[in-house]
C-alpha cells in the first residue's frame, strides 16, 4: 500500500520515560498493521534523544517519522519531577498552540508530499489540550493512559474525595498522625484500600494544588474522546475494568504491550526506534553473564523518583548486608551528594565482588536474564508489567501518583510483592532481600509471579483478551474521520 493510502495516526505522550516508554510500543505496534507514523516529542526530549543516541536516533523509519512541538519551558529547565507542576501548567498554553500548528503542518505537507492527511491522533491521557485540537480539525481522538487499571480507578474518584471531604487535608499533621490510614469504603472494588493507598496528590493542604486538579481535568476532558486505551490485561485487573467501562465504555486493554509486540511478530519491526532519554550500559548483561541463576537483586527506581541521601545510605547497607549479588541502576539525577556514600570505602569493600552500578540499562533485557532474582522497584507500572512479563517477584518502593495503589495490589492480591516502608532501614532491606531470594515467602511470590506471566502470555496471543481488544481498537482507528461534540 502507497503512503497515501495509509491511516495516519498522530502520537504523543507526556514527555516523561514512563510515558513515552507504552506510548511508542503503541506507535509500533500501529505501524505494523498498516499505519503511517508521526510520533510527537517535545523539543526538550528530541534533543536529549540525540544526545543520549546519536544522531541517527530520530531518523525513522518507512512511514514512521519524528515531530516536534514545545513544552513551554526555558531549556534551562531540566524536566525533573519538582517541575512537574510547572510542566502541567505550561503544555496546555504552549503545547496547544505548537501542536495546533504542526497538524496544520502535517495536513497541508499531504498535498504536496507522500505524507497522508492526519486520520486519527493517540494521545496520553493526561494531555487534554490535545483533543481540543483534535476536535477543531474534525479527527478522532483515542488517549493512552499509561496508569494501571486500579490506579486509573483512584483517579477517578478524586472529585469524590474532595465532595466527602477528604481533599484537601486540614492540616500538614494529616501526613503523620494516621489520617492517611483510613480505610476508604466507598470506591467500588477497592475494598480495603486507605488513604494512603491512593494516587499521593490527594496529600495536600492545598485546594488549589495544580497535580491533583489536572488529574481531575484529565478525566473530565477524557470523556469527550473517542476511546481509552490501558496498557493492562483483563485477567489482572477485571474488577477494576468493569467499574471503569462505566465511565469509559469505550474501553482497550491491549497490554502488557512489550508482550503484544512478540506475540504479533514485531519483535525486530523498528529495533532502531527507541525511546530511552537516557543511555543504556548494556555491558551489565556481560557481568550478569557471569552470575548464577535467580542470584542476583535488581534494582531500579524508575526515571523520576528522587531520593535523600539518608534513604541511599539505608538501601545500600541494607543491599550490602543481605550479601546477595546486586545490579543497581542509579541516574545522575536520583540524589545530591549520593557519590559520597556509594564510594565510601566500607562500603566498597563490602560490595565490590557482587555489586555493579550503571546510570541506565536496558531494563526488559535485564529482567529476561536468568540470573535476575528478584526486583527492588518503586512500582511504576511500566516496570510492575516488564516483571509480570519475566515473572519476576518484587520488593516495592513506591514514591509518588499511582505507584503507591499499585504496591497495595501487588502486596495484598496479586501476590508477588513485599513492601518497604517510607522510611527505609537497613535491617529491613536485608530481611527483605534475603526473605525474598531464599525465604518461603519469597518462594511462594515466585510461583505467584510465574503464574501471572502465563495469563499475561495468554492474554496477548491470538484470540487472548488483548489480542483481541487491540484488533478492536485498530478497527475503531481505520474509521473515517468524524467531527466531536464541542468540547466545554
Amino acid at each position: 500500500m502507497s503512503s497515501m493510502m495509509k491511516p495516519h495516526a498522530v502520537c504523543i505522550p507526556l514527555p516523561a520515560q514512563g510515558h513515552i516508554n507504552p506510548m511508542i510500543k503503541l506507535a509500533k505496534l500501529l505501524h505494523f498493521k498498516g499505519f503511517y507514523i508521526t510520533f510527537v516529542h517535545t523539543e526538550f526530549n528530541y534533543n536529549r534523544l540525540l544526545e543520549s543516541r546519536g544522531s541517527d536516533a530520530l531518523n525513522g523509519a518507512e512511514d514512521f517519522q519524528f515531530e516536534t512541538i514545545s513544552d513551554g519551558l526555558p531549556p534551562t529547565n531540566q524536566r525533573g519531577i519538582l517541575d512537574l507542576p510547572e510542566l502541567c501548567r505550561a503544555m496546555p498554553v504552549e503545547g496547544q498552540r505548537s501542536f495546533r500548528d504542526l497538524i496544520k503542518k502535517l495536513n497541508k505537507a499531504s498535498s504536496w508530499s507522500d505524507v497522508p492527511a492526519v486520520s486519527c491522533i493517540v494521545s496520553d491521557g493526561v494531555m487534554g489540550f490535545t483533543l481540543r485540537v483534535a476536535q477543531e480539525f474534525g479527527i478522532p481522538e483515542m488517549l493512552l493512559f499509561t496508569p494501571s487499571g486500579c490506579g486509573m480507578l483512584g483517579y477517578l474518584h478524586y472529585e469524590d474525595l474532595v465532595e466527602r471531604g477528604y481533599f484537601p487535608l486540614k492540616d500538614d499533621s494529616d501526613l503523620s498522625t494516621g489520617f492517611l490510614d483510613t480505610v476508604i469504603d466507598w470506591i467500588p472494588a477497592m475494598e480495603g484500600i486507605r488513604l494512603k493507598d491512593l494516587p499521593t496528590f490527594l496529600r495536600t493542604t492545598n485546594r488549589d494544588d495544580t497535580m491533583f486538579n489536572y488529574n481531575i481535568q484529565a478525566i473530565e476532558i477524557a470523556m469527550k474522546a473517542q476511546g481509552v486505551i490501558l496498557n493492562t490485561f483483563d485477567e489482572l485487573e477485571k474488577e477494576f475494568l468493569d467499574v471503569i467501562t462505566t465511565k469509559f465504555p469505550q474501553l482497550y486493554t491491549i497490554g502488557p504491550l512489550s508482550l503484544l509486540q512478540h506475540n504479533m511478530s514485531t519483535t525486530h519491526h523498528l529495533d532502531s526506534i527507541d525511546s530511552n532519554l537516557w543511555k543504556e550500559d548494556k555491558k551489565c548483561l556481560d557481568w550478569l553473564d557471569k552470575r548464577e541463576p535467580q542470584s542476583v537483586v535488581y534494582v531500579n527506581y524508575g526515571s523520576l523518583v528522587i531520593m535523600t541521601k539518608e534513604q541511599l545510605a539505608e538501601f545500600a547497607w541494607g543491599l550490602a548486608n543481605s550479601k546477595y549479588p546486586f545490579l543497581w541502576v542509579i541516574r545522575p539525577n536520583l540524589v545530591d551528594g549520593g557519590e559520597e556514600i556509594l564510594s565510601n570505602e566500607d562500603f566498597m569493600e563490602e560490595t565490590k565482588k557482587r555489586g555493579l552500578f550503571l546510570e541506565w540499562g536496558p531494563q526488559e533485557e535485564l529482567l529476561k536474564h536468568p540470573s535476575i532474582g528478584g526486583f527492588l522497584t518503586h512500582c511504576g507500572w511500566n516496570s510492575t508489567l516488564e516483571s509480570i512479563c519475566e515473572g519476576v517477584p518484587l520488593i516495592c518502593w513506591p514514591f509518588f501518583a499511582e505507584q503507591q495503589t499499585n504496591c497495595f495490589y501487588l502486596c495484598n492480591k496479586w501476590g508477588f510483592g513485599m513492601e518497604i516502608d517510607t522510611k527505609v532501614k537497613r535491617e529491613k532491606v536485608e530481611r527483605l532481600v534475603r526473605e525474598l531470594m531464599e525465604g518461603e515467602k519469597g518462594k511462594k511470590m515466585r510461583e505467584k509471579a510465574m503464574e501471572w506471566k502465563k495469563k499475561a502470555e495468554a492474554a496477548t496471543r491470538t484470540g487472548g483478551s488483548s489480542y483481541t481488544n487491540f484488533d478492536m481498537l485498530v478497527k475503531q482507528l481505520k474509521q473515517e474521520p468524524i467531527g466531536l461534540e464541542n468540547l466545554s
